[in-house]
């Protein structure tokens, strides 16, 4: 007997917090927070696209895509479906089909632990997704179990359904919801701090000095010298 572990369709994140992540970087999050990235070699199909979404998480065996084709009849507008494939590598269980199914469902964008295919498809339906290249040879419809809407890992990142996804071409962040909205916060105020500071560079100033490394590098001189 196949084995399938399913809960409920999560809450979804709050238009407010995902207007506020949506002018966010993630490397911008990426100069103090040290968790939630999932692996860099999980890149995009489709360059400079940024997106954020509630998380539909879901794992499913090597050759196997049964429970995808499933989870993809209850997407929902603003949906990211993010999938861990086990370990798996060699399966592109994501490709054309699959990519027209979740577009038609409102989803917006799709993040794979694991290969894809049809990129060609994938681009004429304008649809964000990352995954980890390409591969031809796909899952089947075998019926081996999965699970929908539980914890799952991506690119060693913890993923829980209902975590808000913030995806650029620098790679996938992964926030719980609690804490969202802060990071969101910190890090719009840490880019505007940073357009200020490029305007003080073009006008003559030097970053070592903005940022403190020139203090740095004075103190350490004048201990050795001491």
């Amino acid at each position: 007997m196949p084995d399938y572990l399913i809960e409920a369709m999560p809450t979804r994140v709050s238009q407010e917090v995902l207007a506020l992540l949506s002018g966010v970087e993630t490397a911008t999050v990426g100069h103090w927070r040290h968790w939630g990235f999932v692996d860099r070699a999980v890149r995009p199909v489709l360059p400079g696209r940024r997106v954020v979404g509630t998380a539909v998480t879901l794992a499913i065996p090597g050759p196997d895509s049964t429970l995808l084709h499933h989870a993809l009849g209850l997407l929902r507008p603003g949906d990211i479906l993010v999938v861990d494939r086990l370990g798996d590598d060699r399966h592109a269980c994501w490709g054309g089909g699959v990519t027209i199914a979740a577009k038609a469902a409102g989803a917006v964008a799709g993040v794979v632990d694991g290969p894809c295919t049809d990129r060609e498809e994938i681009e004429a339906s304008d649809f964000p997704m990352w995954s980890r290249g390409l591969a031809p040879i796909t899952t089947r419809l075998y019926d081996l179990g999965g699970m929908l809407n539980r914890p799952i890992c991506c690119g060693g990142a913890v993923v829980m359904p209902g975590d808000a996804i913030l995806a650029d071409d620098s790679g996938v962040l992964v926030l719980p919801v609690s804490e969202a909205e802060a990071v969101a916060r910190a890090a719009l105020a840490r880019q505007e701090r940073g357009k200020g500071n490029e305007q003080k560079i073009a006008n003559g100033a030097k970053l070592g000095e903005l940022s403190g490394a020139s203090a740095k590098v004075a103190a350490a001189l004048a201990a050795a010298k001491s």
